[in-house]
């Protein structure tokens, strides 16, 4: 790609920044199927990535969500002197009033978002490798729009922590969990007795189960029930349903169908009867971290005995004997998460100018993100925004 050669060439002409940087070359290449290779090979062990990040998860919403959005592919690959990869940032590139912007892929359907780090690389990355970094995409971008990034991921610090950065707009609650350890450390006694209580009037339905959906049939099955009911529940709290965009069912259903090892990009958790669907929860797992990315409830009459906060049970108890060690699920402080979840997770966003248009643009981001923050840790103004949106959306 001549693009990534311009790139390789000037990144390699300067020895000052190559001594001090491990990085080399900076390609960056605008088509997912000539970073497939590298990308898969990011998510392999020895790597520091969010599940979010996976290929099978962000090539189809680049496709198919991300394209009718006018963001085009901007993947950016840093290689060592030996041309081994260190680092994969899979970013999209958006145009708006004369500003180029290079967000992360997945939009709004990502909690987390980070570049694929080779994880040795990632512990020694310091400002010389920043700036080996960011020097070649100067030419091609204004403004980074780095959004929603955890501080650390699997016990490791975030490199990107070292970008100019703020709080993000939403919380994100997490659930810690003792591997392994007694279900009163995740779940207290008191509340799985409620619990208890009400799934009594549910597993007198026939054929009343907790399952992982394993099948293809079972995915799409579950799937054409969520895109039916979850509309009329969106409808029901007056919320915009963001899954009828352009795109984004597809998308959804391209990601759950995708294999990945015993289960899928995108698992889903179901509690079910013979007659009816009761809830579903849908997330992302990586073998220590369990996060929900959409969930609805049935809008029959078992919708009363909290078939949610259930199936959230099997769920935890699910990862945490499989020696998980934390649960999210995912932004947003929503009174039943907070069930669960009694800590949060460090996000913060960076808003990172490349050039002097650039300046402007990410002074306006951050300025956006910092009063959205506020506006949503105050209740009053909370509702007052909610009650506007209501109005006039």
């Amino acid at each position: 790609m001549t693009m990534a050669a311009a790139m390789q060439s000037r990144t390699a002409e300067s020895p000052a920044r190559s001594n001090a940087s491990r990085i080399a070359h900076v390609d960056i290449v605008t088509d997912l199927g000539a970073a497939e290779a590298v990308w898969r090979a990011f998510e392999e062990s020895g790597h520091l990535f969010t599940p979010y990040q996976r290929f099978d998860l962000l090539s189809p919403w680049q496709r198919l969500v991300g394209g009718c959005e006018g963001a085009r592919p901007f993947i950016v690959i840093a290689r060592d002197a030996e041309h081994r990869p260190l680092l994969l940032l899979p970013l999209s590139l958006r145009q708006s009033h004369g500003v180029r912007t290079a967000c992360f892929m997945g939009g709004k359907h990502t909690t987390f978002n980070m570049g694929l780090w080779n994880a040795e690389f990632a512990a020694q990355f310091g400002a010389a490798d920043l700036d080996a970094l960011l020097a070649p995409l100067r030419e091609h971008v204004d403004v980074l729009s780095l959004t929603q990034q955890p501080l650390r991921w699997l016990d490791q610090q975030n490199p990107f922590a070292a970008l100019p950065r703020q709080s993000a707009i939403n919380g994100c609650p997490l659930l810690v969990m003792e591997p392994c350890g007694p279900p009163a450390s995740r779940i207290s006694n008191s509340f799985r007795r409620r619990l208890k209580s009400k799934e009594k009037k549910l597993q007198a339905l026939a054929g009343y189960r907790y399952h992982l959906a394993t099948t293809d049939a079972d995915v799409t099955r579950l799937l054409d029930w969520f895109f039916r009911v979850k509309p009329a529940r969106m409808a029901e709290q007056k919320l915009p349903n963001v899954f009828a965009e352009a795109g984004v069912e597809q998308f959804v259903r391209s990601a759950c169908l995708a294999p990945r090892g015993e289960g899928r990009v995108i698992d889903i958790h179901a509690l079910e009867c013979d007659e009816d669907v009761i809830a579903i929860f849908a997330g992302v797992a990586d073998g220590q971290r369990f996060s929900m990315m959409f969930n609805t409830y049935t809008m029959s009459e078992h919708a009363r005995y909290s078939p949610g906060l259930i199936l959230m049970r099997y769920i935890i108890d699910r990862y945490a004997e499989r020696g998980y060690r934390s649960l999210d699920l995912g932004i947003g402080s929503d009174e039943y998460k907070r069930m669960f979840c009694k800590d949060d997770e460090d996000i913060f966003d960076s808003f990172v100018p490349l050039t002097s248009r650039g300046k402007l643009a990410a002074m306006a981001m951050s300025s956006l993100s910092h009063g959205k923050r506020l506006v949503k840790q105050n209740q009053m103004l909370f509702d007052l925004a909610r009650r506007l949106r209501q109005a006039f959306g």
